[in-house]
């Protein structure tokens, strides 16, 4: 599948596949899209989580298959016609999920996307990061991360990877950061903490940050509030690209350094990075690395 379209443009959009699981519809961001391939009976795997339906092999790449209808308690197909696999990659993982039918491509701005209140995502076992309303229908967008690492916390937040870094010299140097999980911007601004980072703001999307970068530029207290912005890619109203964008071809601000911290870093999303002046990219699981990249950017030479 080519998902090559947004990568130049900038323009605050993304590209969503429509599927369906139970005779819902539900939707995921093409970027994390490998491609989509007809289901084929699985080879089960012995006591393996109920959840992974088992495993195929397309071709050079063993795949785990995670059964949707499965995971959200739904009922199964009586049988599998129209079944299709839709293979992510994202956090460095292929995996493939089973779903009952893929219905087309929408293309739609991320001011579109409401994120989901308290009613819809309960604490931590929160499966929506956003609804969108296409022709009429009401489209869930799932976390297909957090489904991952319900089944493996090992491809989630490796918060272990900062241990190392407890009792390093305090670091009041001012952080703001921009992710729309409540969860994963905690365990974030806890993992920073650890490693000496303790003045860090969270913000809920892109524009919550940007919002906040021009009213401390209007109240000229810009540079001691922010010495760094720290962004993921996917988040409802504006996505971090765009806020890249904004921050870098801004005169105001784009003396700040952007850190991108997204499951999507690939070759592709490496070179949109790039291109919008994004002084570092990182894959989120990998927080440790994050943290060395704040080391650099901000010149923090004596850790202790």
């Amino acid at each position: 599948m080519d998902t090559g379209i947004l990568l130049e443009s900038g323009t605050n959009e993304l590209e969503i596949l429509e599927f369906t699981v139970g005779g819902n519809s539900y939707g995921i961001n093409v970027a994390k899209v490998r491609e989509i391939l007809p289901y084929q009976v699985p080879t089960p795997v012995p006591n393996s989580d109920p959840r992974v339906e088992g495993i195929f092999m397309p071709r050079d790449e063993i795949l785990s298959i995670i059964d949707l209808a499965v995971v959200m308690n739904l009922p199964k197909k009586a049988d599998t016609a129209g079944d299709m696999y839709i293979v992510t990659g994202f956090n460095g993982l292929h995996t493939a999920f089973h779903v009952h039918g893929v219905a087309g491509i929408h293309r739609i701005s991320w001011k579109e996307i409401l994120k989901p209140d308290s009613t819809v995502n309960s604490g931590d076992n929160s499966m929506a990061t956003g609804i969108v309303k296409i022709d009429g229908k009401l489209i869930i967008i799932l976390d297909f991360e957090e489904i991952v690492a319900g089944i493996n916390p090992e491809t989630g937040l490796k918060a272990s990877s900062v241990d190392h870094l407890a009792g390093r010299k305090r670091n009041d140097t001012p952080i703001l950061i921009a992710e729309d999980s409540i969860l994963l911007s905690k365990m974030i601004v806890n993992c920073l903490s650890e490693a000496g980072y303790v003045n860090v703001t969270a913000t809920n999307n892109g524009q919550e940050c940007w919002d906040r970068l021009c009213d401390y530029y209007k109240s000229g207290n810009l540079d001691e509030k922010v010495s760094c912005v720290i962004t993921d890619i996917e988040m409802p109203q504006m996505d971090g690209h765009h806020l890249t964008k904004l921050i870098k071809e801004s005169d105001q601000f784009c003396h700040i350094p952007v850190v991108i911290f997204s499951s999507l870093i690939n070759e592709e999303m490496r070179r949109k990075g790039e291109s919008l002046g994004a002084d570092a990219q990182l894959s989120k699981p990998e927080i440790g690395q994050l943290v060395a990249a704040l080391d650099n950017l901000i010149g923090v030479t004596d850790h202790q």
